[in-house]
Protein backbone atom coordinates (compact mmCIF):
# COMPACT_ATOMS: atom_id res chain seq x y z
CA UNK A 1 0.00 0.00 0.00
CA UNK A 2 3.14 2.28 0.82
CA UNK A 3 4.79 1.57 -2.40
CA UNK A 4 1.27 2.60 -4.47
CA UNK A 5 1.39 6.28 -2.61
CA UNK A 6 4.74 6.38 -3.23
CA UNK A 7 4.24 6.02 -7.04
CA UNK A 8 1.03 8.45 -7.66
CA UNK A 9 3.77 10.77 -5.67
CA UNK A 10 6.20 10.45 -7.71
CA UNK A 11 3.83 10.49 -11.05
CA UNK A 12 1.40 13.53 -9.08
CA UNK A 13 4.93 15.34 -9.09
CA UNK A 14 6.56 14.37 -12.06
CA UNK A 15 3.13 14.79 -14.26
CA UNK A 16 0.42 16.82 -12.68
CA UNK A 17 1.84 19.62 -10.73
CA UNK A 18 4.14 20.79 -13.41
CA UNK A 19 1.63 21.13 -16.09
CA UNK A 20 -0.82 22.67 -13.27
CA UNK A 21 1.92 25.62 -12.97
CA UNK A 22 2.37 26.05 -16.78
CA UNK A 23 -0.98 26.12 -17.12
CA UNK A 24 -1.47 28.42 -14.47
CA UNK A 25 1.16 31.16 -15.54
CA UNK A 26 -0.51 30.36 -19.25
CA UNK A 27 -3.67 31.74 -17.69
CA UNK A 28 -2.20 34.58 -15.76
CA UNK A 29 -0.19 35.52 -18.92
CA UNK A 30 -3.43 35.53 -21.13
CA UNK A 31 -5.22 37.98 -18.59
CA UNK A 32 -2.04 40.26 -18.15
CA UNK A 33 -2.32 40.70 -22.26
CA UNK A 34 -5.31 42.75 -22.08
CA UNK A 35 -5.45 46.33 -20.80
CA UNK A 36 -7.67 47.52 -17.09
CA UNK A 37 -10.56 48.94 -17.28
CA UNK A 38 -7.98 51.69 -15.68
CA UNK A 39 -5.56 51.47 -18.45
CA UNK A 40 -8.01 52.02 -21.23
CA UNK A 41 -8.93 55.15 -19.46
CA UNK A 42 -6.15 56.48 -19.03
CA UNK A 43 -5.41 55.64 -22.73
CA UNK A 44 -8.38 57.40 -23.91
CA UNK A 45 -7.57 60.52 -21.50
CA UNK A 46 -3.79 61.10 -23.61
CA UNK A 47 -5.62 60.20 -26.79
CA UNK A 48 -7.83 63.07 -26.30
CA UNK A 49 -5.73 65.33 -24.80
CA UNK A 50 -3.23 64.66 -28.49
CA UNK A 51 -6.28 65.20 -30.70
CA UNK A 52 -6.58 68.81 -28.81
CA UNK A 53 -3.34 69.36 -28.89
CA UNK A 54 -2.67 68.92 -32.45
CA UNK A 55 -5.90 71.21 -33.10
CA UNK A 56 -4.16 74.06 -31.84
CA UNK A 57 -0.18 74.03 -33.28
CA UNK A 58 1.09 76.68 -31.18
CA UNK A 59 -0.40 75.65 -27.93
CA UNK A 60 3.30 76.01 -25.75
CA UNK A 61 3.75 79.43 -26.76
CA UNK A 62 0.18 80.52 -25.36
CA UNK A 63 0.71 78.36 -22.19
CA UNK A 64 3.70 80.24 -21.50
CA UNK A 65 6.00 77.42 -21.99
Amino acid sequence: MHAFVFVLGIIFLTVVAPLWIIFHYITIWRASRRLSSGDEKALGELWQSARRMEEAPGWRMRAGG
